[in-house]
């Protein structure tokens, strides 16, 4: 059927009797329209072709939906013909998700369910007008039975045979073998049907199984030649039949109900396997240590699965293997059929060799799988390997080391397990990514690491801090803090110079000042560079990502408090700087761990991701038994208020007007409008001069927020607490601060235009209690800020996402608090601010 072109669409053409339905293929050169009975066969072998057109993937997938409904007897008469059904659950599940992976619309269902029956009706045998009662017949040379079944209680089955005058000149006999659906153990071969010898059956089995036969033919076409044959009992397989038979005849026929057996020891079980080794005899093997130019290769072959164990075919066999020209091959002095596919991969890979790199060569030990030409392969690890894997593996479990000699503090038991897990990575030439809560020391825990590595003498080269603006201050008094001796460097601002730099030096600078200078930092040899508030590079196609991935150095450290904020990719992005390569490009983690696991539908794949993932990624959370016991209380509520009528007013008018506007819209202009329309929704939730712009606006009496918000400072205050208020809009928070000061309260705001030592003064003034109010832009001031003077936090109005929220409230409630911390959210009742909010709840 190669004159039937795949690549272009196909059409269903119903007609009535369904069985009379055609299939029109449409190519560049030619149209070829075929019957059902035709096209069966050709829409069968299309879904091996992955360059089908999806209309033709769409037919063949609903084609063998189709043979396994009428394999289960699930049809029903209608008419003069048949039709398929009843459909189960699961049926019309596999139907929904057949024309989803096609994107066939609901148009494709109504497709679907058409060339089922036309399917079905095509073969199954033409109803009779009566049915035929079952009646005895007289047992024939003592069987103990024989009744006439009828069509529906006899099946065929093929038996592969081995004759050796006909193995040694490469051929094979497929025998058709009839059987009893009632009961398995009354079978005979056609031979014996045919010839009328002891078989048990009734005299009308023969008309059914030719029929049933001409069905056969129309699911494998070769079986043809059975039809013509005065006792159709076997058909003999030459090399190219056997091939077809493996590749297409199998799974076709299976799909249809009907097995194929095979003698046993005549199929091959080879599997593939790949040895991953170092290329370099001066294997570091004492140490364990991936250095960046090492470099790993793989012996690929096959192995004969037996009971006692796999067996490695020698060098001699996989070149026999890869010659033969037909699946039937001698093999150890037995004849075998070795699966064509297996077959042409080691035709494909023999000879050849394939150089890994030190993470993707770890990846395929961790996993024990590595995919060669689109198939995974068993991955036999070498010494090398194994040792490092070894040290990866234990990383989280080895005794833990002391802390540095240099580090003036003492570790909590956590933050030492998180030294030493760091300390085991790096160590091996590794990064990682150290995901503990907010407030839980990473930052000390960083510092200490730089310090063992120096006294260590594993180094000789300075470390870079990449981080946000807000945080160069925090990094510059942790270090005069904890390491005093260490000199600490400031790449910022004007005047910033590398000059001078020594190799026991620490480097500060920022994301942004980072995106500017990358050249200049990519010059420098650093030993490690930590990427604080990693969610900065989540997003791997941005500038910051793509720049810092630039800078090169032994090891990388990723510190974050949230490693996943939205989607599973944004994990990829982390740990693919930290890691290069360990979890494939970004569209091959899409397509085999992202996919399967946001969806659900593969429990499996999430096991085996954590498996991966979990030796590079430390994650702790406040909440885990004996991580910060002498925490204080967190109180989260959610503070419900309505709308005044002005807000209301607004609300409802920017409603209408908006949908409106989205009705007329295009695709595009669409998108930007509901964007607004959002916006401007929370904005009047907040108040009605937020909206307006009325920067100079009157403020009291308009929003019933910022009622709510006069009262809770009113208790907070009189009680002498602090407070941080945070909100996603700066234009929002300049209304904010100038009702407060009216009404006498003093306050400091900071955002993103603040330049970064006023930020610092900022946050000493408030830890001081110079000002009780602290008023943070979600953005500006959500990561990075020690506020643990504050025993109040409220979210005016909320982020949508509640990672980026909590790490906000995290600026307050960290190690350091010693009061019960409240955590206020103000949500505006009935509008999309609640919604949202029962969302995130459920989230």
């Amino acid at each position: 059927m190669s004159f039937v072109p795949l690549h272009g669409p196909a059409t269903f053409v119903v007609a009535d009797p369904p069985r009379a339905s055609e299939v029109e293929f449409t190519g560049p050169k030619r149209t070829v329209r075929l019957g059902v009975a035709a096209a069966i066969p050709v829409l069968t072998r299309a879904l091996r072709d992955d360059t089908a057109h999806p209309s033709v993937a769409l037919l063949g997938g609903a084609t063998l939906l189709a043979m396994k409904l009428v394999a289960a007897g699930r049809l029903y008469q209608h008419g003069d013909g048949w039709r398929a059904g009843p459909m189960l659950p699961a049926d019309e599940e596999g139907v929904r998700r057949l024309v989803a992976a096609r994107g066939a619309g609901e148009d494709g269902v109504v497709v679907v369910h058409r060339l089922l029956d036309a399917v079905a009706d095509t073969m199954a045998p033409r109803p009779r007008a009566a049915p035929r009662p079952v009646r005895p017949v007289r047992p024939l040379r003592g069987h103990a039975r024989a009744v006439d079944t009828g069509t529906t209680d006899i099946d065929l089955a093929f038996r592969v045979e081995a004759p050796a005058e006909e193995v040694a000149g490469g051929l094979l006999s497929l025998v058709v073998q009839v059987h009893d659906r009632a009961d398995l153990t009354h079978f005979c071969d056609a031979a014996d049907l045919w010839r009328g010898e002891d078989h048990g059956f009734a005299r009308s089995t023969k008309l059914t199984v030719s029929t049933r036969l001409r069905q056969m033919a129309r699911v494998w076409s070769p079986l043809e030649e059975i039809l013509f044959e005065q006792i159709p009992d076997r058909l003999v397989l030459s090399g190219d039949l056997i091939t077809d038979l493996l590749d297409h005849g199998v799974p076709a026929l299976r799909a249809a109900g009907v097995e194929v057996y095979w003698p046993r020891g005549l199929q091959a079980d080879l599997k593939p396997k790949a040895t991953v080794s170092s290329r370099s005899r001066n294997e570091q093997l004492q140490e364990g240590v991936f250095s960046e130019q090492a470099l790993f290769s793989f012996d690929w072959r096959l192995a004969l699965s037996a009971a006692d164990g796999d067996s490695d075919l020698t060098d001699e066999e996989m070149a026999e293997l890869a010659r033969a020209s037909t699946p039937l091959i001698r093999l150890r002095d037995n004849w075998v059929v070795v699966d064509p596919a297996v077959a042409r991969q080691a035709r494909r890979r023999l000879g050849r060799s394939r150089e890994l790199g030190r993470i993707e060569a770890l990846r395929a030990a961790l996993t024990g799988t590595l995919e060669v030409d689109g198939t995974p392969v068993e991955v036999h690890p070498g010494a090398t390997l194994l040792k490092v894997r070894d040290r990866v593996l234990d990383a989280s479990t080895v005794a833990l080391v002391d802390q540095p000699l240099g580090l003036r503090a003492t570790l909590r038991e956590y933050q030492r397990r998180g030294l030493t897990w760091l300390g085991e990575l790096t160590g091996a030439g590794l990064g990682a990514c150290l995901a503990d809560d907010m407030g839980l020391g990473k930052t000390i825990t960083l510092i200490a690491l730089h310090l063992r590595r120096r006294e260590a003498g594993l180094v000789d080269s300075p470390t870079l801090v990449v981080c946000p603006a807000s945080l160069l201050g925090n990094w510059e008094a942790e270090f005069a803090k904890f390491a005093p001796q260490v000199r600490v460097r400031r790449f910022h601002g004007p005047g910033r110079s590398l000059d001078g730099l020594a190799t026991d030096e620490v480097v500060l600078t920022t994301y942004a000042t980072m995106r500017l200078d990358t050249d200049t930092l990519a010059e420098r040899g650093w030993d490690l560079v930590v990427a604080d508030e990693a969610q900065h590079v989540k997003n791997a196609r941005s500038s910051t990502a793509i720049r810092l991935r630039r800078i090169e150095s032994r090891c990388r450290v990723a510190l974050t408090g949230t490693p996943v904020e939205n989607d599973l990719t944004e994990l990829w992005a982390i740990l693919d700087w930290a890691c290069p390569g360990l979890l494939g490009s970004r569209n091959a983690f899409r397509k085999v761990w992202a996919a399967p696991i946001e969806s659900g539908a593969d429990p499996e794949k999430a096991r085996q991701f954590a498996q991966l993932v979990d030796p590079f990624l430390l994650r702790r959370r406040k909440s885990d038994p004996g991580i910060a016991p002498e925490l204080p209380a967190k109180t989260e509520t959610d503070q419900v208020v309505g709308l005044t009528q002005e807000q209301a007013v607004l609300y409802q008018a920017l409603v209408r007007d908006s949908m409106e506007r989205i009705e007329r819209a295009d695709a595009d202009t669409r998108r930007g409008l509901v964007l607004a329309l959002l916006t401007g929704l929370k904005q009047i939730c907040n108040h009605p001069a937020h909206y307006l712009h009325q920067a100079g606006g009157r403020l009291a009496n308009r929003s019933e927020k910022l009622g709510l918000l006069d009262e809770l400072l009113g208790t907070i205050l009189a009680e002498d607490g602090a407070v941080l208020i945070f909100t996603q809009y700066v234009e929002m928070a300049r209304l904010l601060e100038r009702h407060l000061h009216q009404a006498g309260i003093d306050t400091l705001f900071l955002h993103g235009g603040v330049p970064v030592p006023q930020r610092e003064r900022m946050v000493a003034a408030f830890q001081a209690g110079q000002a009780p109010v602290f008023l943070l832009s979600l953005k500006a001031g959500g990561t990075g800020l020690n506020l643990t003077r504050a025993d109040h936090v409220i979210h005016f109005d909320r982020w949508w996402n509640p990672a980026v929220e909590d790490q906000a409230t995290d600026r307050a409630y960290r190690i350091g608090q010693t009061r019960p911390v409240q955590v206020h959210r103000l949500i505006t009742e009935g509008t999309v601010e609640a919604t949202v909010a029962e969302l995130l709840q459920r989230k």
